[in-house]
């Protein structure tokens, strides 16, 4: 017996010192390889980040999207912060105003851009009616853009008390915030209208004091809407945080624009009417789509389309003359005529 135990001892002594060639100590492995799991190919913008960005005065930028393909486009484009804003209300849903639309149709807009932009911030907004009541509500609703939206942030419109502290509590629940100063859509009924701010004294400096409260609130940066170049720059410098301009002049840390204003996607008269001054146009792709849709209507229209380099599915010779003998069978004779019909003109166009 203890003959057999000696056996067995010297054989996996053996069997170790014979692994200790073939296998590296699992000490020896860098920690995160051990616990990171697989690496995703595209690294997410971080808060770290944008924030090392800010420290190094590099710009940073912003762009909104709607949508898979659009969210795509941003991604390619390497964009720091891709919002999926409230603005789809205008330039998607049609409406005149940001108000209209629901947290559920802003969720939908956010899973498919999530799809999407891989390597971008994620922000989602909180639409108009989705956080004035109480903290809670406004943590609910932001809660459902992270978890159902796959949103990494979302930003709110605002500095009244109220919404400050809507923005604290959503903070404090672990969610990162960006404020939204200057004009704010949302508040058009009070605003009375699409009117920029900070254009007298008072107004100056309740946007920079704004800012600032937003800032003490805990939001990691503000966007400063429609206000001068001056006063967007008076609350930069009086920031820690960045701020991201759309219409608020040269002076921000980062600039955003709407998807379809900077592409000029929408030609048609409501958008025109709704278009900001500020906006620079990056290209005319709304003339392009117009031009390509009256192509193709004309195409169709003449019969140019679709050619035989656009029927790319074939019928063998055997094949077709089996299926016009099986139509007649059955006594669909007009069906065999044109089907015979297709074969000799598509023959015909394949030899031109």
């Amino acid at each position: 017996m203890m003959s057999f135990l000696r056996s067995i001892l010297r054989a996996t002594t053996h069997h170790r010192s014979s692994l200790k060639t073939h296998i590296r100590p699992f000490s020896n492995l860098p920690e995160n390889t051990v616990y990171s799991g697989p690496k995703q190919q595209n690294q997410r913008v971080t808060l770290s980040q944008l924030r090392l960005k800010h420290r190094n005065s590099q710009p940073i930028t912003m762009v909104t999207a709607y949508d898979y393909p659009s969210a795509v486009h941003l991604d390619i484009a390497n964009i720091d912060i891709c919002l999926v804003g409230d603005s789809a209300s205008m330039v998607v849903h049609g409406h005149d105003t940001t108000l209209p639309i629901t947290l559920d149709e802003m969720l939908v807009h956010c899973r498919a851009v999530a799809r999407g932009a891989k390597t971008p911030l994620l922000v989602g907004d909180l639409p108009f009616g989705t956080y004035e009541c109480s903290s809670k509500q406004a943590v609910d609703a932001a809660v459902r853009i992270l978890k159902e939206g796959g949103m990494d942030a979302i930003k709110l419109e605002g500095g009244s008390p109220s919404r400050i502290v809507a923005a604290k509590a959503i903070v404090e629940a672990g969610i990162a915030v960006i404020g939204h100063v200057g004009l704010t859509p949302q508040a058009i009924s009070v605003l009375g209208g699409f009117r920029p701010q900070g254009r007298n004294v008072a107004s100056a400096v309740k946007v920079v004091e704004t800012a600032l409260a937003l800032q003490e609130a805990g939001c990691f940066a503000v966007v400063l809407e429609c206000v001068p170049a001056p006063v967007a720059a008076a609350a930069t410098a009086a920031l820690q945080i960045p701020t991201i301009g759309i219409g608020a002049g040269p002076y921000c840390s980062g600039q955003v624009l709407v998807y379809h204003d900077l592409l000029g996607m929408l030609q048609h008269p409501h958008h025109a009417k709704v278009t900001p001054k500020f906006c620079k146009q990056y290209a005319r792709v709304g003339d392009v789509i117009n031009k390509a849709l009256l192509d193709y209507k004309e195409d169709v229209t003449n019969g140019s389309f679709p050619d035989a380099l656009h029927s790319p599915y074939k019928i063998s010779e055997t094949d077709a003359n089996g299926f016009l003998s099986e139509l007649q069978k059955l006594g669909f004779d007009k069906a065999a005529s044109a089907a015979s019909e297709a074969v000799q003109k598509m023959v015909t166009k394949s030899t031109k």
